[in-house]
């Protein structure tokens, strides 16, 4: 009898045990399941971020290199088209991505993209970004999902999964992105990769006065048009002033003083300048400077020392023309010493030109090799710390912090 009521007793704790632990239970699969919307929401927001900041690097990266066709002296459209055409690419490139479960995402080409100029402070030894300040070679883009009422441009607040049952319907997410062109201080190797430098050279003098006049007065010669739209030359003016390649030049230079530079073999043959006008300088001919121990063309570390030759042979007529029209790199020189292919180029920059007419024939008085300046990038061009100047080069395209 004693028995009975300790049993009775013993079930009755343990059906009250069970049904607290169902409690407790029930409690924390409340809070696993709670956990588990938050993970998935958060995942999706980093996600986004993700494919925003991705939308946000291309879309800065292709506008800045619309910037190039508005800078210097041979730009191609005037820098108000070039604004136009980087804000444009921003949005075409970003409209191009997907981002928080839409297949598009949407910049504003006013809104979300903004210029300015990114140079460098000798005296502090950083970096500047000055917004709004011409010329514009930074272009900033920001990816966006936190436009309340935008629905049909498809940038308002990321829809969440789970948070609204905490009270939370929405996230707000942008991410930026901002790229800048870098005028090129020097040229370095990439392995199989031909860099579109001309083995012909000018002095620098000339260049420089054809410069400044087209900087001031506009008088020059100026009888060619390059149409970019139709990749052709035709007659007439426009705008941008040439000058001759061809072999003669100030009198304070040694007669014959413009020719060929030897970016290779110091005995570089008739057939290495024929295919470096048409491709470019190769593997094989970076090595042979390197044998010279001219690891890179870098002027912003001063001069550069290469021999070459006087004169310029009527056997490069037909390479020149084939590649009218072209932008290419060509060296200018400051000094030159030593006769005919013994002559020692020293060469204090490179700018980007266009070729626009060659004739080779008859007597010297008629030869021509008419060039003018004109936008030049390249991926083996080196990041200066110079000034953008009407006749610089750039370095591809870059992300900054």
């Amino acid at each position: 009898m004693i028995c009975k009521p300790a049993l009775h007793c013993s079930v009755g704790t343990q059906a009250v045990r069970k049904g607290n632990v169902l409690v407790l239970a029930a409690g924390c699969l409340v809070l696993v399941f709670g956990f588990i919307a938050f993970s998935v929401d958060l995942g999706y927001i980093t996600l986004t971020k993700a494919e925003l900041q991705k939308t946000a690097d291309g879309s800065s990266l292709g506008s800045a290199i619309e910037l190039m066709d508005g800078l210097g002296a041979g730009k191609i459209v005037d820098p108000a088209t070039a604004e136009a055409n980087a804000r444009q690419a921003a949005g075409d490139i970003a409209a191009a991505n997907r981002g928080g479960g839409r297949d598009t995402v949407y910049v504003d080409s006013n809104r979300d993209v903004r210029f300015g100029n990114y140079s460098y402070d000798t005296a502090t030894g950083k970096w500047v970004k000055s917004w709004g300040t011409a010329p514009y070679n930074m272009v900033e883009v920001t990816a966006r999902r936190d436009q309340n009422g935008s629905a049909e441009s498809g940038d308002e607040p990321l829809d969440l999964f789970f948070a609204p049952v905490i009270g939370h319907n929405q996230a707000n997410v942008e991410q930026t992105a901002t790229a800048v062109l870098l005028p090129g201080g020097g040229f370095y190797k990439l392995p199989g990769q031909n860099i579109g430098i001309l083995p012909l050279t000018l002095d620098k003098p000339t260049w420089d006065d054809m410069m400044n006049h087209m900087l001031t007065d506009g008088v020059g010669d100026d009888h060619y048009t390059w149409n970019e739209e139709s990749k052709t030359i035709t007659d007439g003016p426009d705008g941008i002033l040439e000058v001759n390649l061809f072999p003669y030049g100030p009198q304070d230079l040694m007669p014959g003083n413009r020719g060929t530079v030897d970016f290779g073999n110091t005995g570089n043959s008739t057939a290495d300048i024929e295919r470096q006008i048409l491709y470019g300088l190769n593997d094989s001919d970076w090595a042979a400077l390197a044998d010279q121990g001219i690891t890179e063309l870098n002027w912003d570390s001063g001069p550069i020392d290469i021999y070459g030759d006087t004169g310029l042979s009527a056997g490069f007529q037909d390479e020149l023309n084939a590649i009218a029209g072209e932008p290419r790199a060509i060296p200018l020189f400051i000094n030159i010493s030593g006769p005919g292919n013994n002559a020692l180029y020293t060469i204090e920059c490179f700018v980007g030109i266009r070729i626009m007419f060659v004739n080779l024939n008859g007597k010297p008085s008629s030869k021509r090799v008419i060039v003018q300046p004109a936008p030049f990038s390249d991926f083996s061009v080196i990041p200066g710390t110079g000034p953008i100047t009407e006749d610089s080069i750039f370095a591809p395209a870059s992300l900054v912090p």
